[in-house]
């Protein structure tokens, strides 16, 4: 009998049966009639293993995954042939492939299961002996220096030890190339945001006396027309669990806003912001409700830089950007890139406001900044930009 199907069958039986001699001479025929079959040569491999035959155990598997490099039961397989033989560094190579190739939301079978969670428990084991390691010989060194300064030598760490994953730029309407794909961006780059938070008491009393004066004017930020593809937006769209009020709009002054808040219009007239005309600057006061999450998302330009001025900020409220997540703190700001995904909680009882307002993005050189401003005017101009997707900014 030469069909693999057939052989494969009856080499099983033979296994589950006990007899591994057998199982071992019916797969064997099974993987020579269909060599390029992965599944075979694993199966061939476990009749190995029964009858503890090593060498040919390692062989089988290493022709499984020479047809499928990412096949999990064999890389298992020969994880834990790795870590019986006490070959601890290649064990941990194999269990980092299997977890790599292996969707995590994947329902699995219990021993396949079980196998991961030992994967998983084995390459955490060696990661918290390595940051153990890492903290003893470069502890003192890094205790000696601005957190600010190490930020992203930690940060390169972490992400290899695989507690942190990384994050790219995904603008929506225009990527500039280039450009450093920062999360939160170093203050230096804006000297400016003294000033701003100087002015903290003065913006969150006008803010204050909009909302004591029943909030009119606040309107949900998330504003799908009907037919549109929400996506994550679904709860959001129409909601006022997320709204704003704009100060200026795409470049537009909101006079009527600016009227009943002349200091904090002073305030913004005053700083470098984002001055491309039909699309910033942008500056408006953001609601999020209790009990509110805004999604994971991303920006539209990461020409821009956005600033965050937090107002009213119960505690427990959170903002990620990418891999890193800070609290706001009332009259503390902080520079972002949107582009990155990023998401917001405000898990309490009350609400939070943050004055959010956008600036050029601080590595663009001044001739760069100029030939934007004519980019978008002359896109802008035009009657397919709308089609093309590339009107409009916006701020998150």
């Amino acid at each position: 009998m030469t069909d693999p199907a057939a052989l494969n069958a009856q080499g099983l039986q033979a296994l589950r049966a006990g007899n591994s001699a057998a199982a071992v001479a019916l797969l064997a025929r099974a993987a020579a009639a269909d060599p390029a079959s992965p599944l075979l040569w694993y199966n061939l491999a476990t009749a190995h293993h029964a009858s503890g035959a090593t060498d040919a155990e390692r062989g089988a598997l290493d022709a499984a995954l020479d047809i499928d490099p990412y096949f999990g039961h064999a890389l298992l397989a020969k994880a834990r042939l790795h870590e019986a033989a006490g070959d601890a560094t290649a064990a941990i190579e194999h269990y980092q492939r299997l977890l790599a190739a292996t969707p995590p939301d994947a329902a699995h079978g219990p021993g396949f299961a079980a196998g991961l969670a030992h994967a998983r428990a084995q390459v955490a084991a060696v990661g918290a002996a390595m940051a153990a390691r890492l903290e003893a010989d470069l502890g003192p060194l890094l205790d000696a220096q601005r957190p600010e300064d190490t930020l992203r030598f930690q940060h390169c760490v972490e992400v290899g030890l695989g507690k942190r994953q990384v994050y790219n730029p995904q603008p929506l309407v225009l990527h500039y190339p280039y450009l450093p794909p920062e999360q939160f961006l170093p203050r230096a780059h804006f000297p400016w945001l003294a000033e701003l938070e100087a002015a903290t008491p003065i913006i969150r009393a006008e803010l204050q006396a909009l909302l004591d004066s029943g909030g009119e004017g606040f309107a949900p930020y998330v504003a799908y027309p009907a037919g549109a593809p929400v996506n994550q937006w679904a709860e959001l769209n129409h909601s006022d669990k997320w709204s704003a009020q704009f100060l200026t709009q795409h470049g537009v002054p909101q006079d009527a806003v600016r009227a009943r808040c002349p200091q904090t219009a002073a305030v913004l007239d005053s700083l470098p912001l984002f001055d491309c005309p039909g699309r910033g600057p942008v500056a408006f006061f953001s609601l999020l409700r209790p009990a509110s999450h805004i999604p994971p998302h991303t920006g539209a330009t990461n020409i821009r830089t956005i600033v965050h001025l937090p107002l009213i900020v119960p505690e427990g409220c959170a903002f990620r950007v990418g891999n890193e997540t800070r609290p706001w703190r009332e009259g503390e700001a902080f520079a972002f890139d949107d582009t990155i995904e990023h998401e917001a909680w405000n898990p309490t009882n009350a609400l939070r406001a943050v004055l959010i307002i956008d600036c050029w993005n601080p590595h663009l050189t001044e001739i760069e900044r100029e030939l934007l401003r004519r980019y978008c005017a002359t896109i802008d101009a035009s009657s397919t930009s709308g089609a093309l997707g590339l009107k409009g900014f916006g701020a998150g």
